[in-house]
Parts: C-alpha cells; sequence; structure tokens
C-alpha cells in the first residue's frame, strides 16, 4: 500500500468540491450502510428532485445546507484498496477563504475545481495562490460539470489552456488536469464513457498511484521544543516533534537561541528508549548537561537556522479589520509566541497576475508582502528552506482571533549587530536621586476633551510637591519630533509608537511624564503600555462627552471637520476608541479641573508610596 495520502479540495464557490468527494465515497462504496441509508433520506428534501445529493456527506452544518455552499473545513478518512486518504473539503466562498487557509496548510496536493461553464474564475486563482504559498508542490485541476456542457472537448481543452497560464509562475512537481462530471461520477472513480476523448485516469485512481514524497530542501536535525518534562528531581527532558533530519544518542546538538552544546543521552519515542528518531516523530530527549531550553527553543544539529528579530514575510491577511503598518500582533512561529510588529508593508499580490502593487493598506483576504519585527531573537528560517520555522501566523492581541497566516521569505540582518548597552546610572539610581517613582500618566480622550488643560494644571501641582516632570503635549509634539506625521490611520500609530518611545526614555531619566494625546485606538494605548512598561503607566481617561468637546471647539477643528474640511478628525470622520480599563476616567464636564487634579494625584500619591 502506498502512503498516506492528504488532499484537499478546493476552487470557486459552488464548483462542486463536496458532491465530487461525496460521490467518489459513494462509488467506491467507503460509506456505512447506515450512513449510505441517512444521505438518500436527506437527499429526498434536497435540490435534486430527490435524486441523490451527494454533497450532502461533506456539508453537515445546518447553514451549509440551507445556503447549499460550504462553510467550515469537513475531514474525510478513508481507505481503498491501494492507499489510505484524509481530505479537507474547503469552502469555496470568498468569505470563508481562512477556512480554505486552514485546509490547505495541512496538504500534500490540491485538487482544484472549475466548473466548465465558467472556467478560471478569481477565487480559483486565490486558492491555486494560497496553495502554493503553502507549500503544495502537487496540483490536480479537476474540470467539473462536463455534463453541462455536453461534454464538450473542445471547452475542456480552452480552460486546460487557461490553467496552464495561470500556473505558470508556480513550482510545482505535478500537474494532472481531467474532466469530471462530479454529480453524474464521470471519471471520478471509473473512466467515463462519455468523454472518449480523454485518455487518462480517473480522479480516485490517478490520487491512488500518485508518489507525494516529499524532496527534503531542509538540512540538518531540528527540533522545536513544545515542552520541558521534570516528572521527578532524576530526569529532565524535552519534547517536540522533529521538523527535520535524524537525531541518535550520542549526537552533540546545539540549542537555540542560546548557542549552548549538548549530547543526546537518551532518546524516548513514544515512551520507549530508541537509538535514534526521525522527522515527524514526537520525542523525549534527554541531555547529558544541564541547558538554558524552554518552550519555544530549538534543538539543532548541522542546520542552519537563523538566531533574530526582524523578516519579510509573505501573509494572507484574514482578519475583518484591515491591516496598517505599526500595528501590534501575538506572532506563533514553530512552538514560540511572542509579541511582534508589523513594521512596513513593501505590496499587495495581485491575485490574477501577481504583479506587486504599492499599498500601505491590507484587506480581508489579499496576499501581502511586509517586514515583521518580534520584541526578543527568536529561531526562523526561509519557508522554502524550512517550512515549521518558516510558517507563522499572527494572532490579534484583542480578540485573540487568527489575523493572518503566511511565510517567511527574507531573512533581514541589519538588526543583527544592534545590541541593548548597559549603563552604570541606572533608572533606579536616577529615580533614587530624585526621590520619586518615575511613570507616565497618559491622557486619552477626544479633541477639546480638556487633556491639555488638565496635563498643564496636574504638572504645575506636582511641581509645587517638588517632583521631577516632563509634559508631552499633541500638538507640540507634532510641531517637532512628529512634524513628518499626518493624521492617517497609520501616521497616528507611529505617532503614538514614538511618543511611548519618548516617555520611556523620560522614566529612565527618573522623570514623572505626563502626555495629553488623543490616541484613539486601543491596540496603540496599549503597546504603548507595552514599550512603557505595566507598573510605570497610568492610563487616565478624559470622558467628556462629543457634543461637549465640540461646543468648546477651542481650535475650530469640529467646525472644519464637519464641513469635510478635515480628513481623518476623530469623533467625526475617524474612530475613538473609549478604554476598557483605564486607572482613572475624569470628566472635565462635570467636574471641576481641580477634582480631576486632586483625583490623579491621589491615584499618583498611592503609586508613589510603592517607591
Amino acid at each position: 500500500m502506498n502512503s498516506l495520502l492528504k488532499f484537499i479540495t478546493c476552487g470557486s464557490v459552488d464548483d462542486g468540491k463536496s458532491t465530487l468527494i461525496g460521490h467518489m465515497l459513494y462509488d467506491a462504496k467507503l460509506l456505512f450502510a447506515d450512513q449510505e441509508r441517512a444521505l438518500e433520506l436527506d437527499s429526498r428534501m434536497g435540490s435534486r428532485g430527490g435524486a441523490i445529493d451527494y454533497s450532502l456527506l461533506l456539508d453537515g452544518l445546518m447553514a451549509e445546507r440551507e445556503q447549499g455552499i460550504t462553510i467550515d473545513v469537513a475531514y474525510r478518512y478513508f481507505t481503498t484498496e491501494k492507499r489510505s486518504f484524509i481530505v479537507a473539503d474547503t469552502p469555496g466562498h470568498e468569505e470563508y477563504t481562512r477556512n480554505m487557509a486552514v485546509g490547505a496548510s495541512f496538504a500534500d496536493l490540491a485538487v482544484i475545481l472549475v466548473d466548465a461553464t465558467h472556467g478560471v474564475l478569481v477565487q480559483t486563482r486565490r486558492h491555486t495562490r494560497i496553495c502554493s504559498m503553502m507549500g503544495i508542490e502537487h496540483f490536480v485541476f479537476a474540470v467539473n460539470k462536463m455534463d453541462l456542457v455536453n461534454y464538450d472537448e473542445n471547452r475542456f481543452r480552452k480552460i486546460s489552456k487557461d490553467i496552464l497560464r495561470m500556473v505558470k509562475e508556480y513550482d510545482y512537481r505535478s500537474l494532472q488536469i481531467l474532466p469530471v462530471s462530479a454529480t453524474e461520477g464521470d471519471n471520478v472513480t471509473n473512466r467515463s464513457t462519455r468523454m472518449p476523448w480523454f485518455r487518462g485516469e480517473a480522479l480516485l485512481e490517478y490520487l491512488e498511484n500518485i508518489n507525494t514524497d516529499k524532496v527534503s530542501t531542509e538540512e540538518g536535525f531540528c527540533m522545536p521544543v513544545q515542552r520541558v518534562c521534570r516528572p521527578d528531581y532524576t530526569f529532565r527532558g524535552f519534547q517536540g516533534e522533529i521538523a527535520s533530519g535524524v537525531i541518535r544518542v550520542g549526537d552533540e546538538i546545539t540549542t537555540l537561541p542560546s548557542n549552548e552544546k549538548a549530547v543526546v543521552k537518551r532518546i524516548l519515542d513514544a515512551g520507549k528508549d530508541v537509538e535514534s528518531s526521525d522527522t515527524g516523530h514526537a520525542v523525549t530527549l534527554a541531555l547529558d548537561r544541564e541547558v538554558d531550553v524552554s518552550r519555544g527553543c530549538v534543538l539543532t544539529k548541522d542546520a542552519q537556522l537563523t538566531v533574530g528579530s526582524l523578516f519579510t514575510a509573505r501573509l494572507l491577511w484574514m482578519d475583518d479589520s484591515h491591516l496598517v503598518a505599526g500595528r501590534n500582533y501575538y506572532l506563533k512561529l514553530g512552538t514560540k509566541m511572542i509579541p511582534a510588529v508589523v513594521m512596513h508593508i513593501h505590496c499587495k499580490i495581485d491575485v490574477n497576475t501577481g504583479s506587486e502593487i504599492p499599498a500601505d493598506t491590507t484587506y480581508k483576504n489579499e496576499i501581502v508582502d511586509c517586514d515583521i519585527s518580534v520584541s526578543d531573537r527568536i529561531v526562523f528560517d526561509e519557508f522554502q528552506n524550512n517550512h515549521t520555522l518558516g510558517s507563522l501566523i499572527l494572532i490579534d492581541r484583542i480578540t485573540n482571533m487568527t489575523s493572518a497566516c503566511g511565510i517567511i521569505t527574507n531573512v533581514l540582518r541589519r538588526a543583527d549587530n544592534l545590541r541593548w548597552q548597559e549603563h552604570d546610572i541606572t533608572r533606579e539610581l536616577r529615580a533614587q536621586q530624585k526621590g520619586q517613582k518615575p511613570v507616565t500618566i497618559w491622557m486619552t480622550g477626544l479633541s477639546g476633551s480638556g487633556k491639555s488643560t488638565l496635563a498643564n494644571e496636574l504638572e504645575k501641582r506636582l511641581v509645587a510637591l517638588g517632583r521631577h516632570t516632563m509634559l508631552l503635549d499633541g500638538d507640540n509634539i507634532r510641531m517637532g519630533l512628529n512634524k513628518n506625521l499626518g493624521f492617517r490611520e497609520t501616521d497616528r500609530i507611529e505617532n503614538i509608537r514614538r511618543i511611548a518611545e519618548v516617555a520611556k526614555l523620560m522614566n529612565d531619566a527618573g522623570l514623572i511624564t505626563i502626555t495629553a494625546f488623543i490616541s484613539p485606538y486601543l491596540r496603540d494605548r496599549r503597546s504603548a503600555r507595552e514599550i512603557i512598561g505595566e507598573d510605570s503607566f497610568i492610563e487616565v481617561y478624559v470622558s467628556t462627552p462629543l457634543a461637549e468637546c465640540e461646543r468648546r471647539d477651542v481650535k475650530g477643528l469640529y467646525k472644519k471637520a464637519r464641513a469635510g474640511e478635515i480628513s481623518y478628525f476623530t469623533g467625526i470622520s475617524s474612530p475613538y476608541e473609549v478604554p476598557k480599563k483605564p486607572e482613572i476616567t475624569v470628566d472635565t464636564s462635570t467636574m471641576p479641573l481641580d477634582d480631576c487634579v486632586d483625583a490623579i494625584l491621589k491615584l499618583l500619591g498611592e503609586t508613589q508610596d510603592t517607591n
């Protein structure tokens, strides 16, 4: 029997993916008797006038049956006399492209359906591009619904030419194009008598015989550490799945990123001691000495991996909210989870032509090239060299939803020669000299809410108390440090990042820093908190209502924004995201200025007392 084949079915919506796999399972007698009977009963209520609706075998969700489309990925496991299979039947609708990408990430081969009545569509091209991006090297294009074009050979030949033109830019190891009718069963499990002009194999026969064994380009042994196992004081092992190579007892390995050396003393595979193990096996390695290794580290031998913090990635953007440079996410790579920032967007990739389109914003289902920086040095490689350490996902830090999946295309080394310089005069010494705990009081609120007035009064009171302060005001900073930034979303993000870095430097100097910025986005304020430090960040929400801010309109900005003379104005044409858990909330429309200052000083006094 050949090895297990994992494949995906994809293509545009209503191209017949679920019907194809359902018919394959039915004709090949791969259903239990109760499944077959349930299918026949369910089909009586279907859309085929009582004829068997094979898609019902895969479309199990009520919404899928009601709409007649696939929404979630449906996995099916089956075995023929020649081979075992796992198939992921994925949705074709553009709205569920993220689900299709999940299926593609596990597959060795893609069966991409093309409707013979429509030909190659945009979603066909998008799915093909995603499959190639995910490392799939074997493609089968099933030109479906040949019964609706009277099994016309010329129609099939024309679509085949379009497919061949489309795939010219991709690196693939095998390509097969065959005509099928999923509803009638032509060329699904057996050769069709209705298309004598096609002399190739039926789809199931082709899948049973194709060799998809990977030609590995990954050098040496590599194992990302999933878990450190310490059942008792006599044993310490490192558990994980071997991503590449072979490991033997007695081999010397290197731990990354700590770069320590050790010798493999024991290998446990499925709980049993073995002398060696290789790719795909989940093992526990015991070493001859103590090393600095935790989850997310990598054990290697003769592998040329990169330890760094900056790289270029190609992403499939999955989030409903758009991507702009400067956004913060969690990055999951191998077994490592780490904060990351999208530093720069290079371009979008046109799904039809593959051409690069200049862009500074990315929307759902678009493919984009961008630079990503992570908060610490991690172990990674280009995807073409190491699939495990070259593939990643980005996770939204607010919702915990997966925002993107992607691959590393280029290692950026410009940060390799940078190292943080430690100084003898530390933040603690400066704070002790000034007799205070340095913190940042981050005031956020709408324009006209009273932030600047409140910040100014607060600083006067602090100075009168003998405190050492620095006030950073929004307008003042934009007239100097950030004069090159506008008010688009990407500029606002960069504006807040720079301010947070400056505030951190001021805190390092031992100063109490007060900032007065609109800072409208939750993510950016969270990023500022992380840059400055949780223990040093006090968020003050100046909650003055929009109506009152607009009534004041000290600078006349609201009037201009209402007239359309100012774009991206917070509260009018750009959103303000209210803080979820600020340390303190004040409303200058209902509280006297002195009361607002007293409330902040009370909180700050409690903070100061902890010094």
